[in-house]
Order: C-alpha cells, then structure tokens, then sequence
C-alpha cells in the first residue's frame, strides 16, 4: 500500500511527554473533567474490535479532551484522529501524536480518508476520534447535519463500534469551566442492517443527538453526584479575591476552602 495511506507513525516517547503537559495544563483551565455515570457500560465488548469515537464539536478544547480521555480510559489504544491536511503542514508534530491528514471537500480527499481511516482500524490496539461535524457547533443546536465521511466509514466496515460521545463545557460554582462528557450507547456496526449511506448518517446523529439531550438534562441539574470525576483541577475565584475570603477566614477562625460549592470537591 501507498506510504502516505499508512497510519502515522506515532512517536510513542513524544505522546507521553505530551501527556505529562497535558494533565496540569487541563488542571489549571478547568475546575474537572466528569464523566456521566453509567453502571454498567459495556466497556469489555469493546475490546479487541475496531473502534470510533465521534463527538459533537462545541470547543477549541475538544482534541485535548479527547487525546486525555484516550489515555485514561482506553489505554490499551492508540489514539488517532483526522485533521485538515493544510493545519497539519503548519503543526506538523501533531502527525507524531496520532493525527492524520484530509483534505477536505474534494473526492480524492475522501478516498484517502477511508483507506487510511481503515488502515488504522485493522489494528485492534487503535481508536479513531472524530468530530463529524466539521466545524464548531453550539451544543444545543442539533440541526447541524454529519459530514459524510464517518457514515462512509461505517458502512464499508464488516464488524467493530461506532461510539457517540457527547461534550459540553459549563460554567457551575467556580471561576473555570467544568467539561463535561457523556458516553452513548455503542453502534455493533456488523449487526446494523442499513443500506447505504444516508441511512448510516441519519443512525449516527440521532444517536449522537440522544446522547447530548442526555448529558444536557444531567448538565441542567448541576448535581456533581451524577458524573464520575476523571480530573480534579483549579478551585477558587482568583487570586486576589480568594486573599480576602483567606483573611476572613482566618479573622473568624475558620478554615478556608477555595470552592465555592460542593461540586467535584
């Protein structure tokens, strides 16, 4: 097969530098990261399958977030992702991270989407994060129809999972955002019986549209209870008004403590 079809080669001691940043960086941008509780999740029917993960795309945060959960609750994959072609040339160590170039809008671009997308699958050791899509959307706008390349990929696939994900990024008792995320139901794509493409993209949004309805009602609640707590960062204000909460803590004999609620305390 054509060189430039075959999996980027993922640069295994870059990948845990990067990681060793991202974790405090992560921390020091955000109050948590939570996952929705599911008892339950089938998470072991997963495994050893050819797997994609596609989410909404509320944020600039979404790739990091993602390469973060990769790592934490998939560790045993390597983590790859589709990027335009043109914004990998400019950041070209992303290609050593898991990040493999489309060109986008064109019919070759999506030829060499799918052959490399499957490439990459038929290592068992691999997940594709992608964000069909295409451009930022806002979470609550779920008219935003799928780009076609995730249903071409899944219709061309003889067995392995679809995985909806749902993200959202919420401001709660706390100066930084809490991001927030919400696994859906696993799509058997071996077991799926549609047609065509067009029945594959309508399947696949309505999954991920149920999936973000479900993390919207948990988000609107703002019970931390409901979600499992995968980064615990930044508490408190800020610097300088989080000084006079201190002093008058202190001038009143009690203890201070820099969250304002008892949100991933």
């Amino acid at each position: 097969m054509n060189r430039s079809l075959q999996p980027p080669a993922v640069s295994h001691w870059l990948q845990n530098g990067f990681h060793r940043f991202l974790r405090p960086y992560l921390k020091r941008h955000f109050h948590a990261v939570a996952m929705l509780r599911r008892p339950g999740f089938p998470w072991q029917s997963l495994a050893g399958k050819p797997l994609i993960v596609y989410a909404n795309h509320p944020s600039w945060w979404d790739p990091m977030i993602a390469h973060f959960l990769n790592r934490t609750l998939l560790p045993q994959r390597q983590f790859y992702a589709p990027i335009d072609a043109e914004a990998l040339k400019q950041y070209g160590i992303l290609e050593k991270l898991g990040f493999y170039g489309v060109r986008l809008n064109s019919s070759q671009g999506a030829a060499s989407f799918l052959k490399q997308s499957k490439t990459i699958l038929e290592r068992r050791d691999t997940a594709i994060w992608i964000t069909p899509e295409g451009r930022f959307c806002d979470v609550r706008d779920h008219s935003v129809p799928l780009m076609p390349g995730l249903a071409h990929l899944c219709s061309k696939l003889h067995h392995g999972h679809a995985l909806p994900i749902a993200l959202e990024y919420v401001f709660w008792e706390e100066r930084l955002p809490v991001s927030l995320l919400h696994f859906g139901d696993p799509i058997d794509v071996g077991s799926v019986q549609l047609r065509d493409k067009e029945q594959w993209k309508s399947h696949l949004q309505a999954r991920l549209r149920t999936t973000q309805s479900e993390l919207a009602e948990a988000a609107i609640t703002r019970d931390a209870q409901l979600f499992e707590n995968l980064l615990y960062g930044t508490s408190g204000a800020g610097a300088v008004y989080d000084t006079f909460r201190r002093l008058r803590a202190k001038l009143s004999g009690k203890s201070f403590r820099a969250q304002h609620g008892d949100h991933f305390g």
